[in-house]
């Protein structure tokens, strides 16, 4: 199905007249009427009947004609747009971001690019460090957020935002949640059943130390949902390891545990070499220029070291 032949079919309909439609498309008569066949032999019907100087549309014309209507529309919708955002009249900015880092860190400066480029359209990704990697090296994004991508690529910039410790997170009722980083004895946990989240970077947990303090995660429960995380926390099914600056709830507590020994450095990521949009290169500059240790001092991360 072409476009040419879904829009002489909506001009016959609409005027119901051949050689009207004809002039109204700037097209001869027979090449319409042969476009119209074409269209018909691939919906499988006759959508127009002529019967003499009577023409009217068929049963499957009557049903067809709102949905090609909004076919067309769509596609002159969408051919409008692109050569806005070609001629940068739209601004848009993709951006994938790491599933273990909780957006309301990123509001501020994305607060900023809304009220500085009006109408500006974003879009947001989400995934693992390889995956947001990928993403990066397509094009499909124009930037990137989040731990270490567990690769090394010559042409990966990267900008360190933070660094933070990986934590217990317990419900609020649970023993451990009673303790604190001083009296947190690895031995309270070993026993401990563990939850994960399936998406997790695995680039982040460095195993060795984990197995290093007796913690094997290899019969650990797993979810794909964050709310499903918490929802188990709560219910305490288990234990989970997250960021510092991940699963902040009133219904679960952080508890520091030295003997985890986990940390990762949040960076924003681009591409060296590949041109940017004046949106990426906004964002961009707002992130490398925020003070990322007071912006989370709330939940008492270190800066960037």
């Amino acid at each position: 199905m072409e476009m040419q032949q879904v829009r002489y079919f909506l001009s016959v309909a609409r005027v119901l007249n051949f050689t009207r439609a004809a002039e109204e498309c700037n097209v001869t008569q027979p090449a319409l009427t042969r476009a119209i066949k074409q269209l018909e032999d691939e919906l499988g019907g006759d959508l127009i009947r002529r019967e003499g100087r009577n023409t009217h549309l068929t049963d499957l014309g009557n049903r067809m004609q709102p949905l090609l209507q909004q076919c067309y529309d769509s596609a002159l919708t969408a051919k409008s747009l692109a050569t806005k955002i070609r001629k940068g009249e739209v601004p848009s900015l993709s951006l994938a971001v790491s599933r273990t880092l909780d957006l309301v860190h990123l509001m501020r400066p994305l607060g900023e690019m809304h009220r500085s480029f009006a109408g500006l359209q974003l879009k947001l990704r989400r995934g693992t460090g390889a995956q947001i990697a990928a993403m990066l090296k397509s094009g499909e994004v124009d930037l990137a957020i989040g731990g270490p991508m567990g690769e090394s690529w010559d042409r990966l910039e990267t900008w360190p935002m933070f660094s933070e410790a990986f934590d217990l997170v317990v419900g609020v009722d649970h023993p451990l949640a009673m303790h604190n980083e001083i009296d947190l004895d690895v031995e309270l946990i070993r026993e401990t059943r563990f939850l994960v989240h399936a998406d997790a970077d695995m680039a982040e947990f460095e195993t060795e130390r984990l197995d290093a303090a007796g913690i094997n995660l290899d019969h650990a429960h797993e979810v794909d949902s964050d709310r499903d995380l918490e929802a188990l926390v709560m219910a305490e099914f288990g234990v989970a390891i997250m960021p510092a600056s991940a699963m902040n709830s009133s219904r679960v507590r952080h508890v520091a545990c030295s003997a985890l020994d986990l940390r990762r450095t949040v960076a924003i990521y681009s591409v060296a070499g590949r041109a940017r949009s004046r949106e990426a290169s906004a964002l961009l500059n707002l992130v490398r220029s925020a003070d990322w240790s007071r912006a989370l001092s709330a939940y008492q991360l270190d800066g960037v070291e």
